[in-house]
């Protein structure tokens, strides 16, 4: 028979997932200012590998409705709704975080294309 009590305490929960939300965002961020940098060492093979991990972090947001799936799972944890409710950034960052990395990826991915061998 299964135990009926939960793993974790939903505060330990919502910590955890906090912190993992927080350490993949950190992945993706560094992936986006990655991007220009591998293109401007002319590592373009790596630059393209950032490009389409990015890409399919772009796909799973768009088919989650601009929004990550770990936001609904940190949801079932707490009623906060600020905009860091779940993951550790201040939340002006939180906020801004779309437009401030979709704009720098816009970028990365327009340098990458500008400095790839085909463009001499």
């Amino acid at each position: 028979m299964q135990d009926p009590r939960p793993i974790l305490k939903p505060s330990s929960a919502l910590v955890t997932i906090k912190v993992v939300h927080t350490l993949v965002w950190a992945l993706f961020a560094g992936c986006i200012l990655a991007i220009p940098l591998m293109s401007w060492l002319g590592r373009h093979r790596a630059a393209a590998w950032l490009v389409a991990i990015v890409a399919c972090e772009c796909i799973v947001l768009v088919a989650n409705r601009m929004r990550c799936p770990l936001t609904s799972v940190a949801a079932r944890y707490t009623d906060d709704r600020r905009t860091n409710f779940d993951i550790y950034l201040p939340q002006w960052l939180a906020y801004y975080n779309k437009l401030i990395f979709g704009t720098l990826y816009f970028a990365g991915v327009v340098y990458f294309f500008l400095t790839w061998p085909w463009a001499d």
